[in-house]
């Protein structure tokens, strides 16, 4: 089992910025990507942001340019820097890791990011 935890959250105003962290423990071998996802109220959850252990990386189309995603593997950790922060990015934000095996994937508990003035 992977076991991942998300801090970073906030309240930030329009034009900021934020980093978010997710550090994983357990069985972390077995993780191919880490990504973050994000849902905003009454909303489906939708992808931001992912990082493959080669270190390839994909956005949505509405964090590209304003967002990076990184990742340590020696710590296990992935982090996410956030630029140029609007008031739609308000919403949860969750750390999810691909996996090798059952279950195949793994879910934090969610972190929340407010944009606001």
């Amino acid at each position: 089992q992977v076991q991942l935890v998300e801090s970073g959250g906030g309240l930030v105003q329009p034009g900021g910025s934020l980093r978010l962290s997710c550090a994983a423990s357990g069985t972390t071998f077995s993780i191919t990507a880490m990504g973050w996802y994000r849902q905003a109220p009454g909303k489906q959850r939708e992808l931001v942001a992912t990082i493959t252990s080669g270190g390839s990386t994909n956005y949505a189309d509405s964090v590209k340019g304003r967002s990076t995603i990184s990742r340590d593997n020696a710590k296990n950790t992935v982090y996410l820097q956030m630029n140029g922060l609007k008031p739609e990015d308000t919403a949860v934000y969750y750390c999810n890791a691909r996996l090798l095996t059952p279950p195949w994937g793994s879910w934090g508990q969610g972190t929340q990011v407010t944009i606001s003035s």
